[in-house]
């Protein structure tokens, strides 16, 4: 067996191993074909058949019906934050954007630049410690949409709840909790998601739309820019990142054969338990920023008293195959990335280390 690191990078992160075997056993000759997928043609039957599957994966996993458009786009989440406004908002409209971290205020920042924005809700003066209560959060009635991002990525916060919004689209950004647990997906008009944290590698951008909200976007566009493009074409009107499709349909299927999301949820939520246990047991010497309400389940962020201290805890985990954990350039400190690839038993061997460099600390 090759040495295997527990992967703690926030993305490109960790994938299932047994997705990775399958790739490297199909990668020279694909199925028969005599040639790797990335070689394939994007209108040969072989990849039309991986492309299908994967739509109807997406759909399955996450309880959705044909009412929901399935897009498989290049980019990155990134370039959702502009083609969302570009398609969505109207002549004279308004959107209303929740601010709960950088990736959140970067979504917001792109709408000003080609619409108007109003600030729904913000934590920035807070440091991003926390997600709105739903009370908190306000916007005027005619807004195109309301725009959230599910989960703070550098700063380890998360929505537990979302809004009730009522006749206003809601839209979110999932990059990095996407099937990580059980929810209604079919409250959102839209969910976009970069596949490299949860659903495959870099170079893939999973975007669902339902039907009705998409009959609703701006004509006009260019047309790469427009995403009824896509969905009239399945996402093939261009090459699109087919390799990155082809990871995703297995990823979709290793989550079918661990039980669906109630099954990674499980896992998921025994995992965040462990570690924040961990972080919580010895509060003088670890301790996570975030208000306990407003807690990732898939970014576990963590200060130590010093900087000095942090620095040595990362480089002592890495010489124990725990690799990943340093926290976002913006904030510092330690952060585990804890997407469904990464197992209990990897969780269980990192919080035995927490354990061991606390005393030795």
């Amino acid at each position: 067996m090759v040495k295997r690191n527990v992967n703690f990078n926030p993305g490109p992160a960790a994938l299932p191993l047994d997705v990775l075997k399958i790739v490297q056993e199909e990668l020279l000759d694909y199925r028969g074909s005599g040639m790797s997928i990335i070689e394939s043609s994007h209108r040969g039957k072989e990849f039309e058949a991986v492309n299908d599957q994967a739509i109807a994966l997406v759909r399955e996993v996450l309880g959705l019906g044909p009412e929901y458009h399935v897009l498989f786009l290049g980019g990155g989440a990134s370039t959702q934050f502009d083609l969302v406004p570009m398609n969505f908002i109207g002549p004279g409209q308004t959107a209303a954007y929740v601010d709960t971290g950088d990736f959140a205020a970067r979504a917001l920042k792109e709408c000003q630049i080609v619409a108007k924005a109003h600030v729904a809700f913000s934590s920035k003066e807070e440091k991003y410690r926390r997600v709105p209560k739903m009370s908190e959060i306000k916007y005027p009635d005619d807004v195109a949409y309301l725009h959230i991002c599910s989960n703070n990525t550098i700063e380890g916060s998360q929505f537990q709840e979302f809004p009730e919004t009522g006749k206003v689209p809601m839209i979110a950004d999932m990059s990095s909790d996407i099937a990580s647990r059980r929810c209604d997906f079919k409250k959102f008009s839209l969910i976009y998601a970069g596949a490299q944290k949860n659903l495959g590698p870099a170079g893939v951008t999973l975007v669902v739309i339902r039907d009705e909200f998409l009959a609703k976007a701006n004509k006009g566009l260019p047309t790469l820019l427009s995403y009824k493009t896509h969905a009239d074409n399945k996402s093939l009107y261009n090459t699109p990142p087919v390799f990155g499709i082809y990871i995703m349909k297995l990823v979709l299927e290793w989550i079918k054969s661990k039980g669906g999301l109630a099954g990674v949820e499980k896992i998921n939520e025994a995992k965040k338990n462990l570690l924040y246990g961990a972080i919580d047991s010895a509060p003088d010497f670890y301790k996570n920023p975030v208000e306990k309400d407003s807690r990732s389940w898939m970014n576990v962020t963590m200060r130590l008293p010093t900087e000095e201290l942090e620095n040595k805890f990362i480089a002592d985990a890495q010489k124990e195959g725990l690799i990943g954990l340093k926290g976002h350039r913006s904030v510092g400190g330690i952060r585990f990335s804890i997407y469904n690839a990464v197992s209990l038993e990897e969780i269980q061997k990192t919080v035995d280390f927490m354990g061991k460099f606390h005393k030795s600390a």
